[in-house]
């Protein structure tokens, strides 16, 4: 952990996976502390599978954590987490950030597949992620954030999402729900009194040439190809457990 403050804890964890030269994957770097602790697990193929287990509550307010994961060339990294993470209020109050870098390498590839975010009454997080990729890299990203735990009102919300591919920006998107977020955001424009919310970006170089058409996936998720050899889909949802449905289900598709 990089420190305790009054205006909250300070943590980050870094992974740098890399090919082993054997067809396998190395982890040269797994390091982090008290709420981001990363592990390796058991991984099939010749990938490394990590978790991140959430070792304290929060994030809290006043908080600060940052992650970073790179899969460099040759490597197959896939990041989960333990359990859903729960933005809580905390003692310090004030805004929590929850800051994530990713990067992958040519011929790499990086699943990055934690579990919910859940934002509790009374909370405030700040959450951007920010993926680099090269030209030749593989990605699998899905964000999922769920306002509020059951029969409670959302804290506040904010989420930014950046992919860009050979340094250019394939989306960048932006999303406010709860207390003191801009007008609108439960209206039918956006979340239509939804509960869930996620994301699902695939990236991969075949997609240059021949990526999947613009398609409805039922009521509440749409997948559009992006300016790039990538894909988003977009779904909302009563609760967490349809949304992550609707997300396996888009990914099932795109596999």
């Amino acid at each position: 952990m990089d420190g305790v403050s009054a205006a909250g804890v300070r943590a980050h964890a870094r992974i740098t996976a890399r090919g082993d030269g054997r067809g396998g994957t190395a982890l040269p770097v797994l390091d982090g502390e008290g709420p981001l602790a990363p592990r390796r697990t058991r991984a099939s193929g010749a990938g490394a599978r990590v978790v991140l287990v959430g070792a304290m509550s929060g994030p809290l307010g006043g908080d600060r954590f940052h992650v970073t994961a790179r899969a460099e060339e040759g490597a197959r990294l896939h990041v989960g987490s333990a359990a859903a993470t729960l933005a809580l209020p905390g003692q310090a109050g004030g805004e929590a950030r929850y800051d994530v870098r990713l990067d992958v390498a040519d011929g790499a590839e990086l699943r990055w597949l934690p579990e919910q975010l859940i934002s509790a009454r009374g909370s405030d997080l700040r959450v951007t992620t920010r993926a680099e990729l090269a030209a030749g890299a593989r990605l699998v990203l899905r964000e999922e954030q769920v306002l509020g735990r059951t029969g409670e009102e959302p804290g506040r919300l904010g989420s930014r999402l950046t992919v860009r591919v050979a340094g250019r920006t394939v989306l960048d998107q932006e999303l406010a729900c709860g207390p003191g977020a801009p007008g609108g955001w439960d209206g039918p424009a956006v979340l239509a009194g939804h509960r869930s919310a996620g994301q699902l970006v695939v990236v991969r170089p075949e997609f240059a040439g021949r990526s999947p058409a613009a398609a409805m996936l039922g009521e509440c998720a749409a997948l559009v190809p992006l300016a790039g050899p990538a894909v988003l889909v977009s779904a909302v949802a009563p609760d967490a457990l349809g949304l992550r449905r609707l997300l396996d289900e888009a990914l099932a598709l795109l596999a």
